[in-house]
């Protein structure tokens, strides 16, 4: 089974402790969000999964074993964590052939990836004349080259248009669907929340938080308000599953710590004739905040409209 496994994984750059006893996994069919604000160890982790960096404790395992111990890597791992350098003046397909003879990969999968990331109608232009989302999505094409169980990517939105992003969204979760671990590091949190299933927030090194997004919500003290036929009985349902209920009017219920997903199947299990249905609880970018410290963290950014970066969130903002 494909994962990723962090475990007690502390790295110490002289005085600095970047990363502080992290432990996580990261599990085959998702897509895993690993947040945290600027200096928060987040890069520095990933960079240890890949062998790039040794720890000074603990492990990072892929398929159970360290990177370096991985038969055919880049068979197992794809990878984009910084820009690699292309040269302006080859071009995408040329690019990613003379990656794939190096690695012994067959030449037939450099257009099969670039038809995958929809760069196959510009695989003969010179990468100097590739926009910053042509050269993300190049980049993602050279992580697919050899058809990895697990991909890491650092701010994989960066560059793209919101057509882009809404394509990478799905790419993504396509991907997971085949089975296969899909980590990603990210600072536009409501775009990851579209994206992700499970979330690792980390801060100063530490785990701040992880789950997925419904624990986390229901954790974080969301609310579902239900306007029913019968709200009595809808009310006694929620009490004896363990939810927190006030009445609202003669209609509306109001079930407290739980999700709309939560709400909706036992509602359905039960046959209860619903209205409407509305939750109110906290964003992503919210709990995030809550878990570093109640503030918003410096380099950290709200998602705009259409998935564009916006200007640093701040909490209690729109």
């Amino acid at each position: 089974m494909a994962s990723i496994e962090v475990q007690g994984l502390t790295k110490r750059f002289g005085d600095v402790l970047a990363v502080d006893d992290l432990s996580f996994t990261a599990h085959e069919g998702t897509v895993t969000g690993f947040l945290g604000p600027n200096g928060a160890g987040k890069t520095t982790t990933l960079r240890i999964v890949l062998g790039l960096v040794r720890p000074s404790s603990g492990r990072a395992l892929v398929n159970g074993r360290p990177y370096d111990e991985l038969p055919d890597a880049m068979r197992v791992v794809g990878a984009v964590l910084e820009s690699s350098g292309f040269h302006p003046a080859r071009t995408a397909r040329d690019h990613l052939r003379s990656i794939a003879m190096v690695d012994g990969i067959p030449v037939r999968r450099v257009d099969e990836v670039l038809e995958t990331v929809g760069l196959a109608a510009d695989a003969r232009r010179r990468v100097g004349g590739y926009s910053m989302g042509m050269r993300q999505r190049l980049e993602l094409a050279r992580a697919l080259l050899g058809d990895p169980e697990v991909l890491i990517l650092d701010e994989p939105a960066n560059g793209l248009d919101p057509q882009g992003i809404a394509w990478l969204r799905g790419f993504l979760r396509w991907y997971a669907s085949l089975g296969r671990v899909v980590l990603i590091s990210s600072h536009l949190l409501a775009e990851a929340a579209q994206t992700v299933d499970e979330v690792i927030v980390v801060n100063h090194g530490r785990m701040a938080g992880a789950g997925s997004l419904t624990e986390l919500r229901a954790r974080q003290g969301g609310s579902v308000r239900v306007r029913a036929l019968d709200p009595d009985r809808l009310a006694g349902l929620l009490a004896d599953a363990g939810f927190a209920v006030r009445r609202q009017g003669e209609e509306v219920v109001e079930a407290t710590g739980t999700t709309a997903e939560s709400v909706g199947r036992l509602m359905a299990e039960h046959g209860v004739v619903v209205l409407e249905m509305t939750t109110e609880g906290e964003s992503l970018e919210e709990l995030f905040f809550e878990m570093t410290a109640g503030r918003a963290p410096d380099g950290l950014v709200r998602a705009g409209p259409n998935g564009a970066a916006g200007a640093k969130a701040e909490v209690g903002t729109a």
